[in-house]
């Protein structure tokens, strides 16, 4: 391998797993490297993961990294990127010291929290100022959480980071956050791109204080110390970008970068995304927001809270007998859970399964919705279970589609990344129950940490036109077709998945307010 070219190291911290790679500027990985993530749950509706394992985990991959590449390759890395889940409440001292757990996205304890800063501010001046649908996963609600009951810790906060934020933090030394999370974050006014002084008032917390003013995602914000080099193997002085979301660099790497395509990053959770030439509807379930490649001026950027969590869900709850059947004869579970959803015909045997098992997010933005099989009978087999679950993550696929459409946006394929690409039967149920081929990606192309590789290119100088770029370095592996027997019925089933969740919408919400009395 030719060491004139340049190089970049791309690294995502995901709630499940930190993976990054090392790639040269055509696109070639010559390092991989991965760690499971750990998830906390203290208490119910709570979600949490400890920071220090977050450096521990994201220092050692890139100590493999570049051990497996070599010191020639790592003294051509011309820059790096870290992207992150998000959104994240991890606060700092002034020392730099991590003061508790980092609140995660998937944590829904600030519901009262979030019912006080709609009722205080108003719902559509909330609305109208961060451009998105409130929801207790972003931070203000977290904050005020935070504030109220954990006073004393609040009372030492010098500053609130995202998870990639602190990964750059121990990088370079400086705290920064990237203006995809703050838009994300809802403490962001999206008519001024300024911190919000009315959510701040709300709050009762100067937010210019304690969040790091944004930057954008391709700029450099620092370089790696002398320490930090120590501790990951790369070279002092290797530039760090600003980095960006999951569902940023997800995007990127599905090689999304013309209209009229749709993308889904499928892994612990979704993340959809359809380009669209002008801005949308603040109001709208779903809100189109500026994008940086060109000819895509605006994209929509959706987040389904459960999608690979449900399966994982399957597998840890009732999903012994599989787990034995695939150790005994030596096959991947997942490959045995997808063989096993073949023997079920469409449709499960007439069982639903809504997969709102921490909530939702995009389009219903409830976290007091759960998950459900409706349909359960005598009858119903572990296959018809298994299947109704890759079913009703489909439908909350088609339920985010169908939004986006009918906010005017359009999309007549898919491309999929991420852990959900690699079943071969959950991605020719999307396609039939979405009617349009579904594009499965060159491996390692539609990770995440390739996305971080071409933000970094596009910081570094490497790559002058990311769209271009993108289009060049990112190739469908394979192309899935609907099976239009199988859409017929979907189509019949869905508008019962729809209007379903819909009746008991209101009940779901009374019975999370009596098992927060009773608990």
């Amino acid at each position: 391998m030719s060491l004139s070219k340049r190089y970049l190291l791309g690294m995502d911290l995901g709630t499940t797993n930190v993976k990054g790679i090392i790639m040269d500027e055509d696109g070639n990985i010559v390092a991989s490297a991965s760690r499971a993530n750990e998830l906390i749950l203290p208490g119910p509706g709570m979600a949490e993961q400890d920071a220090g394992l977050w450096w521990e985990h994201s220092a050692a991959i890139m100590r493999e990294l570049t051990q497996k590449a070599g010191a020639a390759i790592v003294d051509q890395i011309c820059g790096v990127c870290i992207s992150s889940q998000t959104v994240t409440m991890l606060p700092l001292d002034a020392s730099g010291n991590v003061l508790r757990n980092a609140i995660i996205w998937m944590d829904s304890r600030s519901g009262q929290e979030l019912s006080y800063i709609l009722d205080t501010m108003g719902f559509e001046r909330f609305v109208a100022t961060v451009g998105a649908q409130p929801d207790s996963a972003f931070l203000p609600s977290k904050l005020l959480w935070f504030k109220n009951n954990e006073p004393e810790l609040f009372a030492k906060t010098d500053c609130v980071l995202q998870a990639s934020s602190y990964i750059n933090f121990k990088l370079t030394g400086e705290r920064t956050m990237d203006i995809d999370q703050a838009g994300k974050c809802q403490c962001l006014d999206i008519n001024t791109l300024k911190w919000s002084d009315a959510i701040g008032d709300v709050l009762g917390i100067d937010l210019n204080m304690i969040l790091p003013e944004p930057r954008r995602v391709h700029e450099i914000i620092g370089t790696v110390t002398e320490a930090a080099a120590k501790e990951t193997g790369l070279r002092p002085g290797t530039p760090v970008a600003a980095g960006t979301s999951d569902s940023m660099a997800s995007m990127y790497a599905s090689g999304l970068c013309r209209l009229g395509e749709a993308g889904e990053s499928s892994g612990t959770s979704s993340l959809v995304f359809i380009g669209h030439d002008r801005g949308s509807d603040p109001t709208l379930p779903v809100v189109a927001k500026p994008c940086s490649i060109e000819g895509m001026p605006y994209v929509f950027d959706a987040p389904i809270t459960s999608s690979g969590s449900a399966i994982k869900w399957y597998l840890d709850t009732l999903g012994d007998g599989e787990k034995a059947y695939a150790n005994q004869h030596g096959i991947s579970v997942y490959d045995h859970l997808n063989a096993l959803a073949l023997k079920s015909k469409p449709g499960s045997g007439g069982l639903l399964f809504f997969p709102y098992l921490h909530g939702e997010r995009a389009p219903l933005w409830n976290s007091y919705a759960r998950g459900m099989f409706i349909g359960l009978s005598l009858d119903t087999k572990r296959e018809d279970m298994i299947r109704s679950v890759f079913e009703g993550t489909a439908f909350a696929l088609r339920h985010v589609i169908d939004t986006i459409r009918a906010a005017g946006a359009g999309a007549s394929c898919l491309r999929i990344t991420g852990g959900g690409a690699k079943s071969r039967t959950w991605c020719r149920i999307k396609a039939s129950v979405l009617h349009m081929p579904v594009y499965i990606l060159d491996e390692g192309s539609g990770d995440v940490p390739f996305g971080d590789c071409l933000i970094a290119g596009q910081a570094a100088g490497v790559f002058t036109n990311l769209g271009a770029s993108i289009d060049r370095l990112i190739k469908v592996r394979e192309e899935i077709l609907p099976d239009e027997q199988w859409g017929s019925v979907y189509d019949e089933l869905y508008p019962y998945y729809i209007e379903m969740y819909r009746s008991l919408d209101k009940d779901l919400a009374r019975f999370e307010k009596t098992m927060q009395k009773i608990s």
